[in-house]
Order: structure tokens, then C-alpha cells, then sequence
């Protein structure tokens, strides 16, 4: 059974964490199996432009599988999970990381890779890095302050508590929050709303906004005009379709 199921729709690549009896509990052969999707999809960019990561079963994922570390993990090469999350963040296409039920410690770890944190309402997070004296090495110290705020973030990690979807969204580390009920159509409705833009202004605003992360404004400014993609090709078209429909509507 693959651990990393893949379906594409409607330009969207949907992953799905699938070790449901085991509440997606993170190993290294599913890391494996996500990085080949991620590779896979960063060679992609005609036909996917948004990728949707979520959990099956109960959960997006508990977290680091215990087991795994106490058995010593046998890596592909050094810092070879971190390297995962690393390539799905860099996706050249928009990442959205959904989340229910459980999402814990390394699970956060990875739905933060997510440009957007889509979350149910029963979603839970936390990171219990503290609870197993451990600590980061998938990103936690550096993209949770970036979500949350760097004394949140000290909050989070020293109480190892669990934040609900609703405070989550509050407090910035989930951009959405949705009833548990509603979480696969308002997804869907996402999904469709990122996708009906161009493909070619989400790649080139992500890498923007990846290369000036830390820059002086000033820095920024001249990044953005310098080194920015300027005018996509379906521009014209775009355009020229919004002044027919309007044209038709007056």
C-alpha cells in the first residue's frame, strides 16, 4: 500500500498522507515516497498549479513516528526529512497543507511548509518537541515564528500545548478555519479560487517573495523590480477576456 497517495484534479495535485490506522505517524519511507511525488511535481508546472497536501483517516499526522526513532532511523542521507519539507515548501507551485484532526509536533512541522494552513475547525496543534526531550531539526524554529511570532512561538514550544483550528487561525498559524463538516467543500472552494488565476503570477510571486524573505524594504523594492518575471503570456488573453464579459454585461 503507498504511504503518499497522489490524485490530480483539476490542476491540483492532491497528496495524501495514508497510514490512516497509525494516524499518519511520520517515517522515513514516507518520506520517501513524498519527496519522489515532490520531485515528480516540480518538473510539472504546465499541468499542476497548486498542490494540496491532507491526511486520511482521523488526522493530518501525529507527528514523528516514535517507533521509528527509538528503532534508529536508517536515512537516506543526513537531514534527509528536513530536506523533504524543504523541497515541498519550495515548490514552484502554491502549497496548501489541510488540516484535521490531529497535527502534532512534526506533523506541524511539515503543514507548515504550506504557503496557506487550511484547518478545520477540530483540528489540533501542537508541538511536544519538549514533552519527549527533543528537539527541532524539520523547521519548527524557524517557520513557526514566522507564522505566529517569535514570542507565541516560544509560548507554544516551552507549554507543549494544544492550540484548536479556531485559535489557530487567530493567532495566525492556520490562514483558514472551517467547520469540520464543510472542510472538504470549502477546500475544494479554495483549491478552485487559487487555481482560476494565473499559474504563471503564483510561481513568479512565490519566488518573490522567497527571495526578498529578510531583505531591507529598500532591498526588496529594487528585487521586485529588477528581478521580478513581469508579464505572463496568458496576460493579453486574461485581459481581453474580462473586456468581452464586461462588454456583454453592459
Amino acid at each position: 500500500m503507498s504511504l503518499v497517495l497522489r490524485e490530480d484534479r483539476d490542476g491540483a495535485a492532491i497528496l495524501t498522507l495514508n497510514r490512516p490506522d497509525k494516524l499518519n505517524a511520520l517515517t522515513v519511507a514516507l518520506f520517501g515516497e513524498l519527496d519522489a511525488h515532490v520531485r515528480q511535481i516540480a518538473t510539472e508546472t504546465d499541468k499542476v498549479g497548486l498542490v494540496v497536501l491532507k491526511g486520511a483517516g482521523r488526522c493530518f499526522s501525529a507527528g514523528h513516528d516514535l517507533s521509528d526513532i527509538a528503532a534508529g532511523e536508517k536515512l537516506p542521507e543526513p537531514f534527509f526529512q528536513s530536506k523533504v519539507i524543504e523541497r515541498l515548501a519550495d515548490l514552484p507551485q502554491p502549497v496548501i497543507t489541510a488540516v484535521h484532526g490531529h497535527c502534532y509536533t512534526g506533523g506541524l512541522e511539515l503543514a507548515l511548509s504550506g504557503d496557506i494552513v487550511f484547518a478545520a475547525e477540530g483540528a489540533r496543534f501542537a508541538d511536544t518537541h519538549a514533552k519527549w526531550a527533543l528537539t527541532p531539526v524539520w523547521g519548527m524554529s524557524q517557520r513557526l515564528p514566522r507564522r505566529v511570532g517569535t514570542y507565541r512561538a516560544r509560548e507554544l514550544m516551552f507549554t507543549c500545548r494544544t492550540v484548536m483550528g479556531p485559535e489557530a487561525e487567530r493567532i495566525g498559524l492556520a490562514d483558514f478555519c472551517v467547520p469540520d463538516a464543510e472542510f472538504e467543500s470549502r477546500l475544494a472552494e479554495l483549491c478552485a479560487q487559487v487555481l482560476a488565476n494565473s499559474w504563471f503570477s503564483h510561481r513568479a510571486n512565490k519566488r518573490l517573495l522567497t527571495e526578498t524573505d529578510g531583505m531591507a524594504q529598500k532591498d526588496g523594492l529594487a528585487h521586485e523590480i529588477f528581478r521580478g518575471a513581469g508579464r505572463g503570456p496568458d496576460m493579453e488573453a486574461r485581459i481581453a477576456g474580462f473586456q468581452n464579459k464586461t462588454v456583454k454585461q453592459g
